[in-house]
């Protein structure tokens, strides 16, 4: 029988400011390991430190721009485009734009602290 996830389980963001994650399905909510799925909710003028995770990260922006830097450039993903960012990549993200930003991130295998490995741990 399917699994009803009643609400997610709000894990606290790394930043400058704070951004509300909700985890819908992963190693916090669902016990998942394979695959993570977190809505956030981003202020404007948050940033993060730059990151080069062991997952695989496929960003959809349903509101707003997140930009996403790497060694390779600069883009900004706006509402209604996605981004796919590869495991061992270096990323850093970051919502520079005063409305913020809502997006959902998908995370192949699941997210967990200890497989994000950014900058200032």
């Amino acid at each position: 029988m399917p699994r009803l996830i009643e609400a997610p389980q709000v894990v606290t963001a790394a930043g400058n400011k704070p951004k509300r994650i909700e985890e819908y399905a992963g190693r916090l909510s669902s016990g998942h390991e394979q695959v993570s799925i977190a809505r956030m909710v981003s202020p404007g003028g948050w940033e993060e430190p730059a990151q080069q995770p062991d997952f695989q990260e496929i960003t959809v922006v349903l509101r707003g721009m997140l930009r996403v830097e790497t060694d390779a450039g600069v883009l900004d993903v706006r509402a209604g485009q996605a981004v796919i960012a590869a495991a061992g990549e270096r990323v850093r993200y970051s919502t520079p734009e005063d409305e913020g930003a809502e997006y959902i991130a998908v995370c192949l295998p699941a997210f967990s602290p200890q497989t994000v490995h950014r900058e200032d741990d």
